[in-house]
């Protein structure tokens, strides 16, 4: 346990330095005045936690000191990371409840999402599971050739097609071949073109039909992975990607990198979306399931020091 809270620790300290640790000076021995509140307000929307969502916590610390008589900035630290916890929900327990499971991963080009599908791969195996990965991201070479050389790096079977072939056909044959190999998971990487947006869509949109096809109630899962360094502009890509197909769960890339982890709470209230895992790392173990209580420890580890 002591492990994992260090890896969320570290793995957090890009954030933890930026907008969230100048909270522990402002919320130092001083008096609470209206300068404090402006201030936190600043740091936390340089956060990237989002207007509406940095307004709703203002209000409930304001009442929270207004109920219990806090003065001093100090007092406030305690109640603010109570309410940044509270606007966070546990991912459900993740229930691999098919077998095979489909699982079709979503997100455009740069996020990590096919690096993000290889560690999930290995996470997934140290769990004694059978996995395939289906390459249906044909209309980029590198992202076919890049999970390909994960594919051979884990000893994880890669189905793929021709560059520029159906998606859709690759995806059913991948699921075919999933049920034939007797495998626990067959994720599907997709493609992620936002600049022909609609296109993109209506192709996700197939190649969901043509899973369920292939086998009927799937894909069991749908997940998108963001990356965390581009903060808001990520909720608009999730808000597109969910609207063409049923995402069932977030994974946040490249969180170590980013300085703004204020995203999660925006996520969590604007997607109403699970976030399932978070990216600490380059490693495959640093790939970590998301853990609430260690995110919110790591952002504000610096406060408590």
């Amino acid at each position: 346990m002591a492990n994992i809270i260090s890896r969320w620790k570290e793995g957090l300290s890009r954030t933890s330095r930026s907008a969230f640790g100048q909270i522990a000076s402002l919320l130092g021995a001083s008096e609470i005045t209206k300068d404090t509140w402006e201030n936190l307000e600043s740091l936390l929307v340089q956060a990237d936690m989002g207007i509406e969502t940095v307004t709703s916590v203002l209000d409930n610390l304001k009442r929270i000191a207004r109920t219990d008589g806090l003065v001093r900035a100090e007092q406030l630290f305690s109640a603010l990371k109570q309410e940044l916890r509270a606007r966070i929900e546990a991912p459900p327990v993740l229930e691999i409840a098919h077998k095979p499971s489909i699982i079709l991963v979503v997100g455009v080009n740069g996020s990590g999402k096919t690096t993000t599908i290889a560690k999930l791969a290995s996470r997934f195996q140290s769990e004694g599971r059978k996995v395939l990965l289906g390459a249906a991201d044909t209309f980029r070479a590198a992202a076919m050739d890049q999970l390909q050389v994960w594919g051979d790096r884990l000893g994880v079977e890669v189905i793929a097609g021709a560059p520029e072939s159906d998606p859709g056909a690759v995806a059913f044959n991948a699921v075919q071949a999933g049920i034939a190999r007797g495998v626990d998971i067959v994720m599907i990487d997709t493609a992620g073109r936002l600049h022909t947006r609609f296109n993109l869509m209506e192709e996700l949109k197939k190649v969901n039909r043509v899973v369920g096809k292939a086998l009927p109630g799937a894909p069991h899962e749908t997940w998108i992975v963001l990356d965390a360094t581009i903060g808001q502009n990520a909720l608009q890509q999730a808000r597109s990607f969910k609207d063409a197909v049923h995402v069932t769960g977030v994974i946040l890339s490249k969180l170590d990198s980013s300085a703004r982890g204020g995203m999660v709470f925006a996520i969590q209230r604007e997607l109403a979306l699970p976030i399932l895992f978070a990216g600490l790392g380059e490693k495959p173990e640093d790939l970590q399931p998301f853990d609430p209580d260690a995110f919110v420890d790591g952002i504000l580890s610096r406060v408590q020091e």
